[in-house]
């Protein structure tokens, strides 16, 4: 009951052809390629630009050394207070 004949099969593609015409299909196809090929070039160029773990884990660690000075004086300044 849930599986289609070679007949189901033809039935269907004689009714997309006849929708969407035997010269348009190539078309749609070709246009679907071209925007996967798009896609997966934007995701080439997100990894080149996307900083290595490495690099991240270095800019992290210079992030918190630059904040220990300032957190040591405001530190100093409410103990004077």
């Amino acid at each position: 009951m849930g599986s289609f004949s070679i007949w189901h099969w033809l039935v269907v593609l004689v009714i997309v052809l006849l929708l969407f015409g035997a010269g348009k299909i190539p078309k749609l196809m070709g246009d679907m390629a071209k925007g996967v090929t798009a896609f997966k070039k934007g995701l080439k160029e997100g990894e080149d630009e996307a900083p290595k773990p490495a690099d991240a884990a270095a800019q992290s660690a210079g992030q918190v050394t630059d904040q220990a000075p300032v957190a040591a004086e405001a530190a100093k300044k409410e103990a004077k207070v």
